[in-house]
């Protein structure tokens, strides 16, 4: 995820939603970025929304930050919702069998 500012890199949400809009690229080179914005959402009480609609290209570091944040919100049984579709997140999960991890649905072409 690129470097933005905190009003820019969040998507506007309803109260009982907090979201991400993950950036064009998901990159090692966005890695921290990514990292620190997914950190400050990893205990929210709501349900996070990642929104990846403008997402292009994502990399096998990216991948697996987004599916550590959706397993650990899992375990502590806290909700993650994917908005819009990826083509490059549904490649790479699925070369990388991460699909499950990540709660693609499989209903809308994930």
């Amino acid at each position: 995820m690129k470097k933005r500012s905190s009003r820019r890199g969040r998507h506007r949400a309803p109260a009982d939603t907090a979201a991400l809009s993950l950036a064009a690229e998901c990159t090692v080179a966005e890695a921290d970025s990514l990292k620190r914005a997914l950190v400050r959402l990893l205990h929210e009480p709501r349900s996070v929304g990642l929104e990846v609609t403008a997402l292009r290209r994502i990399d096998t570091a990216g991948v697996q930050l987004l599916a550590a944040f959706v397993r650990d919100r899992r375990a502590a049984g806290l909700r993650t919702e994917w908005r819009g579709r990826a083509p490059a997140l549904d490649a790479a999960a699925a070369l990388l069998g991460l699909r499950g991890m990540l709660e693609l649905s499989a209903e809308d072409g994930r």
